[in-house]
């Protein structure tokens, strides 16, 4: 069964971590983490059964502290890094470490849920990502296309990249670079590019968007007031190599070719709050998905700067005369832009959004109060993008 309507699930806690598990292919998997003060933290694994339009969960305990961002590792199902606070003599840190999730709950379940499946379990923890002499951790990255050996967290004013060991038990610093200039700066997040062997990242901090090469660990390129406030997200188009989007607290999402930063290619000014996630279709790149404290989630279509500008071509073959005249004359005029669909569901900031790995049609939204909804790209729009 198919069916436009979205499915919610609503947490206990409050909660703004969410990443899709980018190892599993098959199943429509999410990763939620847990921010309360008061009680052990969780990460709920959702797991979507799209033919019977329902969620399956499992918990897990993450007793060390709130969970501000979670990833997976792309090559090992039972790997993910958290980074989380953590209080020490009245100082707050905010610290990162690899776990593994117990062997059951590795690939998705389609059992119906019972009340067996609901018994909290907990995280092995592999190694941490020691920031001691680094500061606080604002996010983990691996390496898109990698073994799962490789990461790069941002702390502070830091880019740490690290190696993991065989069993992921040990984490060591191979290289590191530090933002230098006048104040206090922080990164707020970071991307690894897909593209160039992997060998590419970009990160945010205040208002500047930078691109790093990883193996020399310096600036190859810099954004400087790419948003008019904070930067919150970025994130690269996954068939364009030079294409990256951006977002922030001027309520404005840009995209732009980072071989000529003077100017976006384009901007979305659609929310009216600060915008905390960017996200391109992993399969068809002008599908982009934005999250925002104003409470919605926005799916764009951005046809004019995707790898596909033109529609779908047509086989000459298939067409009589007048049909290929009329084809013609559509080839010629691009697709607009344009917002496919605005979601309202939420009643809180959405901190989150996340396309599903397994199914390019699906997508999940988080906002702060712990309500998590999955959505589906509306049914005309995927067969026009189809057919």
């Amino acid at each position: 069964m198919e069916d436009d309507a979205p499915v919610i699930y609503g947490l206990e806690f409050q909660a703004r971590a969410l990443t899709p598990q980018t190892a599993e292919t098959d199943a429509i998997r999410f990763l939620v983490g847990t921010q309360s003060l008061r009680y052990d933290n969780q990460i709920h694994i959702i797991d979507f059964d799209d033919e019977n339009n329902i969620i399956n969960k499992n918990v897990l305990l993450h007793q060390v502290g709130e969970i501000w961002h979670i990833s997976t590792s792309p090559a090992d199902k039972g790997v993910l890094a958290t980074c989380y606070n953590k209080t020490s003599d009245t100082k707050v840190m905010t610290c990162a470490a690899v776990w593994r999730m117990p062997k059951e709950l590795e690939s998705g379940s389609h059992e119906s849920p019972d009340d067996s499946s609901s018994n909290t379990q907990t995280l092995e923890l592999l190694c941490h990502l020691d920031n001691t002499a680094h500061g606080n951790m604002a996010c983990v990255m691996w390496e898109p296309m990698g073994d799962g050996k490789k990461i790069i967290s941002l702390a502070d004013n830091n880019i740490l990249l690290w190696d993991l060991q065989e069993s992921s038990d040990k984490a060591v610093l191979s290289s590191s670079t530090a933002l230098e200039g006048k104040g206090q700066l922080k990164f707020t997040s970071g991307r690894w590019s897909p593209h160039h062997n992997c060998t590419q990242i970009a990160t945010a901090n205040d208002t500047t968007v930078r691109g790093w090469d990883t193996r020399s660990m310096r600036q190859i390129y810099c954004i400087e007031n790419a948003h008019g406030q904070l930067v919150r997200d970025l994130d690269f188009n996954p068939n364009k190599q030079y294409y990256l989007a951006s977002c922030g607290d001027d309520c404005k999402v840009k995209f732009w070719d980072t071989r000529n930063v003077t100017e976006p290619v384009k901007t979305l000014e659609e929310h009216s709050h600060w915008v905390w996630n960017v996200r391109y279709n992993h399969s068809h790149d002008q599908l982009i998905l934005t999250g925002s404290s104003d409470s919605r989630v926005i799916l764009s279509n951005m046809v004019s700067i995707s790898s596909e500008p033109f529609g779908h071509m047509v086989d000459d073959d298939e067409l009589s005369d007048q049909e290929d005249q009329h084809q013609e004359e559509k080839i010629k005029e691009p697709l607009q832009d344009s917002v496919i669909a605005t979601y309202e569901e939420h009643e809180d900031s959405v901190y989150a959004v996340e396309w599903s790995s397994a199914d390019p049609w699906l997508f999940a939204s988080l906002s702060y109060d712990g309500r998590l909804v999955i959505n589906r790209v509306p049914r005309a729009l995927k067969y026009h993008i189809l057919l």
